[in-house]
């Protein structure tokens, strides 16, 4: 077992199917683990009939009670990943505005190129973002300048839900110390990452906003993202990160 997708999901009937046949039709072998937080509308029933059929043995189903969090979903996927000592571990979004193809590139940028973790990064050839409101787009690319300011760190999308992490990495940055759970999620996995010393790669993508189903995106989410980094920065002058072996 060498590489796994882990894909958080809470009302993606619409996508779900699609996205894991279009994951396991790449060339090469990319398991799946579908985190569903108790979707009302049957994303977990959908995901069920596929285990049971062609999907089997290549993709599997952890059902959470209830909205539990982005972060807290990567995390028992990540315990997961390990368990099972898969070597590759992505994160990507359910509703097709991550291209499936594109796990090739960041797989690549680990296997290949010498990167620890790679970004899908929205925004390290310009603004690489379809069907966004422009007010959405500035606000996102506002927040990741922001990011970098405050924690210097040389990484021009922090707020990506498109990565690959090498197994060492999961295993090295102490899981359970990540504290947030939204999209500051991201924002403290790519800090804890850097200040463990690993090695991070950002692989330019095209992303595109979903067509089908309803963004999970709030304000409340982002404010904890812009709120989170001060006190991640904070935090850091006291705490003693392990190093990359």
């Amino acid at each position: 077992m060498e590489r796994l997708v882990i894909i958080p999901t809470y009302n993606e009937k619409e996508n779900v199917e699609s996205i894991i046949r279009a994951v396991i039709a790449l060339p090469l072998d990319f398991d799946v683990l579908i985190i569903d937080d108790g979707s009302p509308d049957g994303t977990a029933a959908i995901v069920k009939r596929l285990m049971e059929c062609d999907c089997k043995n290549r993709l599997f189903l952890i059902e959470r009670a209830g909205k539990q969090g982005l972060g807290t979903a990567y995390i028992t996927g990540f315990k997961w990943a390990i368990e099972h000592e898969y070597e590759y571990i992505f994160e990507m979004d359910a509703d097709f505005s991550h291209n499936p193809q594109d796990l090739l590139k960041l797989y690549d940028a680990c296997a290949n190129e010498g990167a620890d973790v790679s970004i899908g990064s929205r925004y390290i050839t310009g603004v690489n973002v379809v069907n966004w409101p422009m007010g959405r787009v500035l606000m996102s690319y506002c927040a990741s300048m922001y990011v970098r300011t405050v924690l210097r760190v040389d990484i021009k999308d922090t707020t990506a839900g498109f990565v690959c992490y090498k197994r060492k990495v999961l295993e090295t940055i102490e899981l359970d110390k990540i504290r947030f759970k939204g999209y500051a999620f991201q924002i403290e996995m790519k800090y804890t990452a850097y200040k463990c010393g690993f090695k991070i790669k950002e692989v330019p993508i095209i992303f595109i906003n979903r067509v089908l189903g309803t963004s999970k995106m709030s304000g409340g989410i982002f404010s904890e993202a812009l709120l989170g980094v001060v006190r991640l920065k904070i935090s850091s002058w006291f705490r003693k990160y392990p190093k990359a072996v």
